[in-house]
C-alpha cells in the first residue's frame, strides 16, 4: 500500500477555498482544500510501455496551489479526472524496465499525457510532429482525462510514493546530479520552451515580470539560448532580486518600478491615464509574464512597444486589461510546456534533453529547492509554498520516501 495525497471533488470545500482562500489563506490547508492524505493500493503497470516510479522529489507547482486554493480556471474541468494525485515536477527511481530503460535508474518525468501514452496510433498532428504539449486526445485513449500526470486518476503523481509512467515521459538523470537539481529539469524544460515560443530578436530586449521559480528559470532559459542584448526582471521580493541579479539580469527593479526602468532602456515615452496603471509609447520587444497574476500581464502589455510579443508563462489569472493588446498590436503568446525546438537550419531539439544539458553546469539550480517536506506535514508544505516569495523560499518540495 501506497501513501499519497489526493485531490477530490467537493464542491463546498472547492468553493470555501475559492471565495475565502484568498483572504485567509492559511485556512485552505487548515480545512478548505479538497485534498486529504490516503492510502492506496499500490499501482500496476497494465499495458506495455508502462513502469512504476518511485518518487524522491516532487516540486510544488504554481497549478497546483491554483487548484488546491480553488483559482484555477473552469476551463479545466473536463480535462482532468478526479480524484487524482498531484505532483507534476518529479524525480524518481524507476522500478520496473520500461524500453531501453533498466530498472534502478532515476528518472524525470515529462508531465504531458499525450498520444503515445494514451495508445493512439496514429498519432495527432501535434504528437506526430513532438509538440506533446498541444496533444489534442489528452482526455481519448487507454487514460481517463488528465491533461498531465498529476490531473489524471489513473497514473497517480508525484504527491505519493509510487505512481506509474510511460516511457514517452521518462528522462534519465546523469549520474552526478542531484535530486535537488533534477526535480527542477520539467519547469527547466517549461522556461526553455518559453524562450523560444518569445521569438526574442538579436538584440532585442526583453522584460521579465516574476522571478519565482519560473521567472529564475525563464531569465537562465534567455541568456542560455538567445541572443538578448538587454533583461530587465521585475521581482517583488528582496531574495528574488538578488537572484536574478545572481543569474545574469542586466537590470532588476520592483515591480513599481518596472515602467521608469523600460522608458530609460528603451528611450519610450511614459504616460499616465487618469486611472489605472501608466503605461509606454515605446518599450521592449518582448515581455514575459511569469507569476499567472493580471496586474504582472497589465505591466507586461504597458511595456511592450508596438508589435511587440508578449508570452504568458505562469497559469494565467483573469482581469487583465487588454486595450493595449489592441492598441499597440501587440501578439500574445501562450508557453504551456515542454516541446521540441527549431534551432534553426533544419536542426531540432527536444526542451528536455536541453533542459537536462543545461541543468548539468548550473549550480544555482540546487539552490532553488528551499524546502522538502514528507507527505504527512503536508499542510506545512502547502503553507509554506503559499508563502514562499515573503518567506524567501522558490521551490518547496514533497520527499514522499521520507
Amino acid at each position: 500500500m501506497a501513501l499519497a495525497l489526493e485531490y477530490y471533488r467537493s464542491a463546498p470545500k472547492y468553493l470555501g477555498a475559492r471565495t475565502i482562500g484568498s483572504k485567509v489563506p492559511g485556512l485552505v490547508t487548515a480545512g478548505l482544500a479538497p485534498l486529504r492524505l490516503v492510502t492506496q493500493r499500490d499501482p500496476e503497470p497494465a499495458r506495455e510501455g508502462w513502469a512504476r516510479v518511485k518518487p524522491q522529489l516532487s516540486g510544488i507547482c504554481g497549478s497546483d496551489l491554483s487548484t488546491i486554493a480553488g483559482r484555477s480556471s473552469f476551463y479545466f474541468s473536463p480535462l482532468v479526472s478526479l480524484p487524482f494525485v498531484p505532483g507534476h515536477e518529479v524525480v524518481g527511481e524507476l522500478l520496473d524496465a520500461c524500453g531501453d530503460l533498466e530498472a534502478g535508474q532515476r528518472v524525470v518525468i515529462s508531465s504531458v499525457l499525450g498520444c503515445a501514452a494514451r495508445g493512439e496510433d496514429p498519432p495527432c498532428e501535434h504528437c506526430a510532429a513532438g509538440h506533446v504539449g498541444r496533444c489534442d486526445r489528452v482526455t481519448v485513449g487507454h487514460l481517463k482525462p488528465g491533461l498531465q500526470t498529476g490531473y489524471c486518476s489513473e497514473t497517480g503523481g508525484g504527491w505519493s510514493r509510487l505512481m506509474l509512467a510511460h516511457r514517452s515521459q521518462l528522462w534519465p538523470v546523469p549520474d552526478g546530479m542531484g535530486d535537488e537539481t533534477a526535480v527542477l529539469i520539467e519547469p527547466l524544460a517549461c522556461a526553455i520552451h518559453a524562450a523560444f515560443r518569445a521569438k526574442i530578436p538579436a538584440g532585442g530586449t526583453v522584460h521579465v515580470v516574476g522571478a519565482g521559480t519560473v521567472g529564475i528559470l525563464t531569465l537562465i532559459a534567455i541568456k542560455a539560448f538567445t541572443k538578448a542584448d538587454h533583461v530587465i526582471v521585475a521581482a517583488k521580493h528582496q531574495r528574488q532580486r538578488a537572484a536574478a541579479s545572481m543569474a545574469g539580469a542586466d537590470d532588476v527593479v520592483r515591480p513599481e518600478h518596472a515602467v521608469k526602468a523600460v522608458r530609460r532602456t528603451d528611450h519610450a515615452v511614459k504616460l499616465t491615464p487618469e486611472r489605472g496603471m501608466e503605461f509606454l509609447l515605446g518599450g521592449v520587444d518582448v515581455a514575459i509574464e511569469c507569476t499567472g497574476s493580471s496586474s504582472a500581464l497589465d505591466l507586461a502589455l504597458r511595456t511592450t512597444k508596438a508589435g511587440g510579443r508578449i508570452v504568458v508563462s505562469g497559469i494565467p489569472g483573469g482581469g487583465a486589461d487588454l486595450t493595449p493588446l489592441w492598441f499597440r498590436e501587440l501578439e500574445l503568446a501562450g508557453a504551456y510546456t515542454s516541446s521540441v525546438e527549431d534551432l534553426g537550419d533544419g536542426i531540432t531539439r527536444p526542451t528536455f534533453e536541453m533542459a537536462i544539458e543545461l541543468a548539468s553546469n548550473l549550480p544555482i539550480l540546487e539552490q532553488l529547492v528551499g524546502a522538502t517536506y514528507p507527505l504527512d506535514r503536508w499542510r506545512d508544505a502547502l503553507d509554506h509554498a503559499m508563502a514562499a516569495g515573503t518567506l524567501g523560499t522558490f521551490k518547496v518540495a514533497f520527499a514522499p520516501q521520507a
